[in-house]
């Protein structure tokens, strides 16, 4: 499709179809299907990356005002930890996707719009993780068909 013109675009559509929403996951699968399918290296990491930042933006119609970083364009950014064990050696910060580690975990900082930081040294800002887990842990004892919704399954 890529080589017809077409916009590939890599997501996650919700934690109850694949219950992780990690962007490095999505590229490491998009790499590593790919590589089975048409044989190494058919994907590079860098066409990886602009599926996941530029295409997605396109896809969503928002290419003008996201997807990439430069001037007059919102900027989300992170800061991915290198030095974490898992990560090592790793000098070359343009790996193969289908070999790179990284996990949504090893985000050490998020700022999204050039401005809010959502998440600061590994911990989030705007919500309490212990709250969270504790209100996950009440709604999987209470599930949506005993509360009348619908559940959601792919």
């Amino acid at each position: 499709m890529r080589a017809r013109g077409i916009t590939v675009s890599l997501g996650a559509d919700g934690a109850a179809c694949n219950n992780r929403l990690d962007m490095f996951e999505e590229m490491r699968l998009a790499a590593v299907l790919q590589a089975m399918r048409d044989g190494p290296g058919i994907l590079p990491a860098r066409d990886v990356l602009w599926m996941a930042t530029r295409a997605g933006a396109r896809t969503l119609g928002l290419d003008a005002e996201i997807g990439s970083i430069e001037a007059g364009k919102r900027a989300d950014v992170i800061v991915v930890d290198r030095d974490r064990p898992h990560l090592a050696p790793g000098p070359d910060p343009h790996l193969d996707a289908r070999s790179t580690p990284a996990s949504g975990s090893d985000v050490r900082t998020t700022v999204v719009d050039a401005a809010e930081v959502l998440v600061d040294d590994y911990n989030p800002v705007r919500v309490d993780r212990r709250e969270v887990a504790a209100e996950s842990r009440r709604a999987a004892k209470d599930p949506p068909a005993r509360r009348g919704l619908k559940s959601c399954y792919c």
